[in-house]
C-alpha cells in the first residue's frame, strides 16, 4: 500500500515504482476526496501499475476512480458514515453497478478495528460480528449478479484472523480470501505475527491474494512485499519455521501500517518511541495500540488497555474508550509511561489482594 498523500503525486509514483520493484501485484491508494481523484487521474497517466482505491467513508467516489483502477475497496464497518439515509444495499448496489460497468473487481474489506456499528449493538464477539457482517455482504453482491470480488477479514491479532478465516473459508468455500494481519506493528514482532497467520491459513489452502502490513518509513514499504512473498515461498516450498507463539499473556503494541491516511508522519517515530519505552513491561499482559488515522484509531483503542490515536498536532491518548486527554506529539509519552506503571500496579495490588 502507497503510504504518501495521494495529492503528493511525485511521492506517490515513487512509492508505487519502490513496491512494483519489489514484486507487489497490486497497489493500493487511498482517496478520499475530489483532489485525490485528480490525483488518481494524473498517477494513472504514469504507471501501468494494478491499483485499487481503498474508499473509506466516501463511497460515492468509486464512480470517479473506477476508470483508473482495477479493484475497489470498501468496508462494511463504514457504510453507515455517509448519506445515512441512504440503505446500506442501496449503496453496495451502487459499488457493484460502477465496478461492472468500469470491469473493476471489489474487496470486501471487513477489518475488526472498525466493525459494522448496527452488528455490534447485537453481538459483542468481534470475531462473530466479523463473520456475520463479511458472509452478509458477500450474500448482497451476489444478490445483484456480481461474482469478481474478494473478501477479507482482518485484525490485529493473528490468532483472531486464522479463527476468522478458517470459519468463513468452512461456510464460503468457493469465494476467494485476501489475507492480511492488520496494524501488525514494527518489526520484528510484526513478521512473526503475519507468518503465523499466513503459515497456518496458506497451508491448509486458504487465501488467494496477501499484504503484509507494517509500520514502517516511506522509503522502506518495500518491505512489506518483500516479507509477505518470502513467506508465501516458504509455505509453497515447505518451508516452515519455528516461530514464537503468540500469547496473549505478554505485552502487545500494535500499530497501524503508515499509510497514506496517516495525519502525522511524526506518527511511526511516536510508534517506534513507545516500543522503546515500554520494552520494561514486556512480561504483563498488557496491549498499546498506536494508531495514526480516524479510520480504525477508534476501534483499535477502545479495545486496548492504553491506545494512542494520533491526529494531527495532537495525540489522544486513551484507557480503553476512556479518553485520558490530548497531548502533543513530544509530551505524550511520559504520560504513557506513567499509565502503563498505574496499570501494572493496580494488576498487581488486585493479584495480592
Amino acid at each position: 500500500m502507497a503510504a504518501t498523500k495521494t495529492t503528493a503525486i511525485k511521492a506517490t509514483l515513487a512509492q508505487i515504482q519502490l513496491l512494483e520493484q519489489a514484486g507487489a501485484g497490486l497497489i493500493r491508494i487511498a482517496v478520499d476526496s475530489k483532489r485525490d481523484v485528480e490525483a488518481l487521474r494524473e498517477l494513472r497517466e504514469s504507471t501501468s501499475a494494478n491499483l485499487v482505491v481503498d474508499l473509506q467513508e466516501n463511497y460515492r467516489l468509486a464512480a470517479d476512480v473506477a476508470p483508473f483502477v482495477q479493484k475497489l475497496r470498501y468496508n462494511p464497518g463504514h457504510l453507515h458514515h455517509h448519506q445515512r439515509e441512504v440503505s446500506v444495499d442501496d449503496k453496495v448496489r451502487f459499488l457493484v453497478d460502477v465496478a461492472g460497468t468500469h470491469d473493476c473487481a471489489l474487496r470486501i474489506g471487513v477489518n475488526f478495528g472498525s466493525l459494522d456499528p448496527a452488528l455490534r449493538a447485537s453481538e459483542e464477539d468481534p470475531i462473530e460480528i466479523a463473520l456475520q457482517s463479511a458472509s452478509s455482504h458477500a450474500e448482497l453482491v451476489e444478490s445483484f449478479g456480481f461474482t469478481r470480488y474478494v473478501v477479507s477479514l482482518k485484525s490485529s491479532n493473528p490468532l483472531s484472523v486464522v479463527e476468522a478465516n478458517k470459519r468463513f473459508a468452512a461456510a464460503h468455500p468457493t469465494i476467494p480470501i485476501h489475507l492480511g494481519v492488520t496494524e501488525a506493528g514494527l518489526l520484528p514482532e510484526a513478521e512473526i505475527k503475519t507468518r503465523i497467520a499466513f503459515e497456518q491459513l496458506l497451508a491448509i489452502g486458504i487465501g488467494d491474494t496477501v499484504r503484509v502490513s507494517l509500520t514502517l518509513p516511506d522509503e522502506e514499504k518495500d518491505r512489506e512485499v518483500v516479507i509477505g512473498r518470502t513467506i508465501v515461498d516458504d509455505v509453497l516450498a515447505g518451508r516452515f519455521r519455528s516461530v514464537p507463539k503468540f500469547l496473549e499473556g505478554k505485552l502487545n503494541v500494535i500499530s497501524c501500517p503508515s499509510c497514506s491516511r496517516v495525519e502525522n508522519r511524526a506518527f511511526v517515530k511516536l510508534a517506534e518511541e513507545v516500543k522503546r519505552v515500554t520494552a520494561y513491561a514486556k512480561e504483563h499482559a498488557l496491549t498499546i495500540a498506536v494508531m495514526g488515522c480516524r479510520v480504525n484509531g477508534p476501534g483499535e483503542t477502545d479495545e486496548a488497555d492504553l491506545g494512542l490515536w494520533c491526529g494531527p498536532r495532537y495525540v489522544n491518548l486513551k484507557r480503553g474508550p476512556e479518553l485520558l486527554g490530548t497531548f502533543p506529539y513530544d509530551e505524550v509519552v511520559p504520560r504513557l509511561v506513567s499509565e502503563v506503571n498505574a496499570l501494572i500496579e493496580q494488576r498487581e495490588r488486585v493479584a495480592n489482594e
